[in-house]
């Protein structure tokens, strides 16, 4: 949800629970909870004249939802050697080896035997891996489209998988090398189709259905299985 005036995480020392993120909006006009599947972090949106004891009495009679939607958050997952971490869609075992850059062998990938190298190095080669995937996707729909991206950008969001800025610039998830390669191909029409029509109107929707017949099947796997994508941590 898009929102105006202060935003803080919940402290100690204002009354808030600790990972309360306290959200004011000009826009809002009630109160509004929001559980993030990505990382459990819990939102609330209250008017820009509300009262903190409102709030927070709305947070306490709701305390049931709250523990039921933070129990469907998946687990955290560190990134090292003995854990599965999905590949373009299959589940590979980390295996740690005397190497300096993760490399794929079947349905494993070796990854460095350091301590503490095999999770930046793995958030390294996926980062890589899906510029070079994003970008000969956006190549392709841009090509059938007669457009041209200004700029493709990676970076690690949590609440969207691409975006397209009015100046042509397309930014992605990284995290989308994790996904089947159909679903980050969607993506990449879905964000190329935007260069020719910046709104979500049927216009825009049957262009992507011009470059993606099945974009429907691919948009539902993101929203029942994006947000796991999320739980895999890349710390050192």
């Amino acid at each position: 949800m898009a929102a105006a005036g202060q935003e803080g995480a919940g402290q100690e020392g204002a009354g808030l629970p600790a990972g309360l993120v306290l959200r004011r909006s000009a826009r809002a006009r009630r109160f509004t909870l929001r559980v993030s599947r990505a990382d459990g972090r819990v939102t609330l949106t209250l008017p820009a004249r509300a009262r903190e004891r409102d709030a927070m009495a709305f947070l306490h009679d709701r305390a049931d939802w709250i523990r039921a939607a933070l129990a469907g958050v998946p687990a955290p997952v560190a990134v090292a050697a003995g854990a599965l971490l999905p590949v373009e869609g299959a589940e590979r075992l980390l295996v740690a080896a005397p190497l300096r850059a993760p490399r794929l062998e079947g349905d494993r990938l070796l990854v460095p035997a350091a301590a503490g190298r095999s999770g930046p190095a793995v958030a390294a080669w996926l980062r890589l891996a899906a510029r070079e995937r994003l970008a000969a996707a956006c190549a392709g729909h841009a090509a059938a489209l007669r457009v041209r991206p200004a700029r493709i950008v990676l970076s690690d969001p949590r609440s969207r998988w691409g975006s397209c800025s009015a100046a042509g610039r397309l930014m992605f998830s990284w995290r989308l090398a994790m996904a089947p390669p159909e679903v980050l191909d969607y993506v990449a029409a879905h964000e190329v189709a935007h260069l020719v029509e910046m709104n979500h109107g049927p216009r825009f929707w049957a262009l992507v259905a011009g470059l993606v017949p099945d974009h429907a099947r691919r948009r539902d796997w993101l929203r029942r299985e994006g947000a796991g994508l999320h739980r895999f941590v890349f710390l050192p």
